[in-house]
């Protein structure tokens, strides 16, 4: 099998004579076909009239522009001419411009069969996607079955692409403007494809490409990392900079798999591991992700009957205030597995999540961390992180009452940590739920501030007591100018605000000395002790003075 045989079998289009205009009627896409037959396509700037300079006929350039204005598809014939063959082509609009399909006869007609018309846009319709523009998934289960399986010598690469961070985009602008970052989405994958190359667009935010090449998986990479730069700059909506990027799974034909289903699985679980990763990259399959793969679903699975196993444990950190020493400590949940051991709560809790456990595990955090604190001494908070599943589960105040109720807990003790992600949807019950935790006497602190999808808005529409800086600008907070700057901002804005500062992940004096300079209020981290048991909070307590920090 050659290779211009496996390109023209996994395009649908490749023996017609499609092309594809944007809204400025340039050339964003054509067949096969159509590039034989015109060579001005190769030319950068191509457009509709170039191709087809018939239809700048007054008459035939008028109806050009009913169609682009959203009119029904139309026919228009070409007669002969000395060099060419009748021709009938069907315009009809996209969400991007006008698409055109192309009919050669011997004598053309002033009108095509309707049917044949009917047929060949119906046709086209059953393959495309109408957003986009792009292959659907029906053309692409056709494409990979056509070219599975791979014969020896020859080799095929599926790549399945995943957005990140798209579903803020319809939260919080609409899903308008995320119908506009998929059009630009097809739009930056079709700009970076070669020959041999074919996107679809799958589901929502997924998309795929067929990459016809036996240089594998070089090619493969190469053409997966230009997809996640096409993705390093900003979507512009209505003025508004959106950053969504794209995570990229590579699997290799007949290497990863030799059937679509294969294949397909293997795609998906290097997409995992591109996003398991930090997202915004590209993962080519390997055996060892399967591996990886299979750990975590046995872990899924053992977190299900975690709690009651009594396999959860709660550590807890010291809370400094600059000038005072401990004013309190903040729970942290660990998971001890009994043959994997102490599992990382960044692993767990997401999968929490997302199976819907996270609210009956987070009302046992809350409540053994309420007892364990009622034996502190009398000034001393405890600080409760709380999931975003756990904040918008119905009757979320309530519980709170119970557990502080049944503990005998003073309310003004506790302290919730609440995330941006939290507030995405400034609904509102979630400023319901705030205030009414605010009336019950409990402390809100806003966790992470600055690393999500920070909004003034928020501090604006709800009184926080506490904000909390992200380790993530406290690492080099010594050093790096900028850093310096953004902290020195939070702690001007919250003070502005009548809130107080923490510090998370503060792990030198030097760090301390300077947050302790710039007015920040409280310090969290190593170097003011590690997370340690409830057992060992007495000794640590007799042992520790932070006064003059």
């Amino acid at each position: 099998m050659k290779d211009s045989n496996v390109a023209a079998s996994m395009n649908g289009q490749a023996d017609e004579f499609v092309s594809y205009y944007g809204n400025s009627l340039r050339l964003v896409k054509c067949s096969a076909k159509v590039a034989q037959a015109y060579r001005i396509v190769a030319a950068a700037d191509a457009t509709l009239w170039q191709v087809y300079p018939e239809l700048l006929d007054p008459d035939r350039k008028s109806l050009v522009e009913a169609v682009l204005a959203g009119a029904i598809p139309c026919n228009i014939a070409i007669e002969p001419g000395a060099s060419n063959d009748g021709r009938n082509l069907l315009l009809f609009s996209t969400e991007r411009g006008l698409g055109v399909i192309e009919s050669r006869t011997e004598t053309a007609r002033s009108k095509a069969p309707n049917g044949d018309a009917d047929r060949a846009l119906l046709l086209h319709q059953a393959r495309h996607d109408a957003l986009t523009g792009l292959a659907n998934r029906r053309q692409f289960s056709s494409d990979l079955q056509a070219n599975l399986p791979m014969l020896a010598g020859y080799k095929l690469a599926l790549m399945q692409i995943d957005l990140d961070d798209f579903k803020p985009v319809n939260d919080t602008l609409g899903h308008g403007a995320g119908d506009i970052v998929l059009k630009m989405t097809a739009e930056r994958i079709q700009a970076v494809l070669r020959d041999g190359e074919t996107a679809y667009r799958l589901a929502g935010d997924e998309f795929a490409v067929i990459q016809s090449c036996d240089d594998q998986p070089a090619e493969a990479e190469r053409l997966a990392e230009s997809l996640v730069r096409a993705f390093k700059d900003p979507f512009t909506i209505d003025g508004i900079s959106v950053f969504v990027g794209a995570s990229v799974g590579i699997a290799i034909a007949p290497i990863d798999g030799n059937d679509g289903e294969q294949l397909m699985k293997a795609a998906d679980i290097a997409l995992y591991a591109a996003k398991n990763d930090g997202r915004g990259r590209a993962r080519t399959f390997n055996r060892s992700m399967m591996i990886m793969l299979e750990q975590r679903e046995m872990l899924r699975r053992s977190l299900r009957v975690a709690l009651q196993e009594q396999q959860f444990f709660i550590e807890y950190q010291p809370l400094v205030e600059i000038g005072d020493g401990i004013i309190g400590f903040e729970a942290l949940l660990r998971w001890r597995h009994p043959y994997a051991g102490v599992v990382p709560p960044g692993l767990f809790i997401p999968m929490a999540e997302a199976d819907g456990l996270m609210g009956d595990i987070g009302a046992w955090v809350l409540e053994q961390a309420c007892r364990e604190a009622s034996t502190w001494p009398s000034h001393f908070i405890v600080s409760v992180n709380l999931s975003p599943a756990e904040f918008l589960r119905a009757g979320f105040t309530d519980r709170i009452t119970r557990i502080l109720d049944e503990v005998g807990f003073p309310a003004d003790r506790l302290e919730l940590e609440i995330t941006e992600t939290v507030l995405l949807e400034r609904t509102t019950n979630n400023l319901d739920t705030l205030h009414t935790l605010e009336v019950l006497g409990t402390r809100i602190a806003l966790d992470d501030f600055g690393t999500r999808y920070s909004s003034l808005s928020y501090l604006q529409s709800f009184p926080f007591d506490t904000i909390k800086i992200d380790k993530h600008f406290i690492n080099d907070v010594e050093t790096n100018p900028k850093s310096q700057t953004i902290v020195r901002f939070i702690i001007g804005l919250a003070h502005g605000l009548g809130m107080r500062v923490t510090a998370e992940g503060v792990e030198t004096a030097g760090q301390a000395g300077w947050l302790g300079r710039k007015k920040c209020d409280r310090l969290q981290g190593n170097l003011l002790g590690a997370p340690m048991s409830a057992e060992a909070i007495g000794d640590f307590l007799r042992q520790s003075s932070f006064e003059m920090l």
